[in-house]
């Protein structure tokens, strides 16, 4: 009797003792962030949507109180966008146009975070049925998220290796797949950053340096493959050096005329993209194109039982940074960053701003409709 008693007692001390290393970890890493006065994130993010996935190189500075430097680039096309928060506001600053929107918002507190760590550890302290799990390499902690324009979106789990640094953060819906993947490639939680790093002005500055230098790249390499063209052409020729120098030159003005010409045509909307997602009883009525300034408008009517506007317009880079006050709040769709309303969302893709506008869809609806819109090729 005595011994089945002390097995009794050992076998509750050893669960004892797995409960409290398993509690252990998720402090362990919060602790470890907390202590953090600043950090910077390297990783690669996936945004699953249905059968497709949309690719971010995403990189994350954190300075105390309250700056970050979110950079998130699609890899489909390039396409880069920066959340930058500092005391004076929030800001989604997009190179490619040379623009800014401003919001007052309470990002990043408003909604869970996959790529901020601080955002992992305030869902963990949210939940207290948050579950912890000892792996082979380490340990994985689920908790539930707040994702308020995604309700699919229910629990994250959170990957640590050893050393409760975190690994990787995948977000899955009440069926447990996949929809948001995020791995970090690099975490330096001794960051520093200078005075300036976190202002919008030095950022523009930044922006534009790197499109110069990307500018100035590409020319040199056209200059250089010309170059050779025309060294190859003259070793080559033996006579007529001189008819065949002022053939070069017509040419060249003839080419650089086409070019200047081709520079000043207006942008077009090339294709029509329409909503893979329709409400019940809901049709199209028309389309209506309309020319701009800056190129084209596309109004799509629908009409029936959820009745609602989809816009699309060409835009143009601002020679001039501008910055546009913006009403609404930051939500990730599947292959930008765009704004959500109570009656609208409104983003960026591929050169187009769209717009979908309703009085009668719920925001859910319209972000269904938003993200249904697929206008880059993504991998299956």
């Amino acid at each position: 009797m005595k011994k089945i008693f002390l097995f009794l007692i050992l076998g509750s001390l050893l669960i004892t003792g797995c409960s409290i290393r398993k509690k252990d970890a998720s402090e362990e890493f919060s602790k470890k962030i907390e202590k953090a006065s600043s950090y910077y994130v390297e990783g690669s993010m996936d945004i699953i949507n249905n059968e497709d996935t949309y690719t971010y190189d995403v990189k994350v500075s954190y300075q105390k109180d309250n700056n970050y430097k979110v950079e998130l680039t699609n890899i489909s096309n390039n396409h880069k966008q920066v959340i930058l928060r500092n005391s004076d506001g929030v800001y989604v600053v997009t190179p490619s146009l040379n623009k800014s929107f401003k919001f007052q918002s309470d990002w990043p507190h408003n909604n869970s975070q996959v790529y901020l760590l601080g955002s992992l550890v305030e869902d963990l302290s949210n939940d207290e049925n948050k579950k912890v799990e000892e792996t082979d390499d380490g340990y994985t902690l689920t908790s539930k998220v707040n994702y308020p324009n995604n309700k699919k979106l229910v629990n994250q789990k959170i990957k640590l290796d050893k050393n409760y640094e975190v690994k990787e953060v995948i977000v899955v819906d009440e069926s447990d797949n996949t929809q948001i993947k995020m791995v970090f490639n690099k975490i330096d939680l001794k960051s520093e950053f200078d005075d300036n790093y976190f202002k919008l002005n030095e950022l523009i500055k930044e922006e534009n340096r790197n499109e110069d230098s990307s500018t100035n790249t590409n020319t040199n390499a056209n200059s250089n493959e010309n170059t050779n063209k025309n060294t190859n052409t003259n070793e080559n020729t033996n006579t007529n050096e001189n008819e065949d120098n002022k053939e070069q030159t017509n040419n060249s003005e003839n080419e650089t005329t086409e070019n200047n010409s081709t520079t000043e045509n207006t942008a077009t909307i090339e294709d029509i993209i329409y909503p893979m997602y329709l409400p019940t009883n809901t049709y199209l009525q028309s389309q209506e194109t309309i020319n701009t300034d800056d190129g084209q408008r596309l109004i799509l009517t629908f009409s029936g039982d959820s009745p609602f506007t989809l816009i699309e317009e060409t835009v143009s880079y601002e020679e001039e940074h501008l910055i546009i006050p913006t009403f609404g709040e930051l939500t990730h769709l599947s292959d930008t960053v765009g704004v959500v309303n109570d009656n609208s969302v409104n983003w960026f893709s591929n050169g187009v701003e769209y717009f979908v506008v309703s009085e009668k869809l719920s925001t859910d609806e319209l972000l269904e409709v938003a993200r249904s819109i697929s206008v880059l090729p993504v991998s299956k």
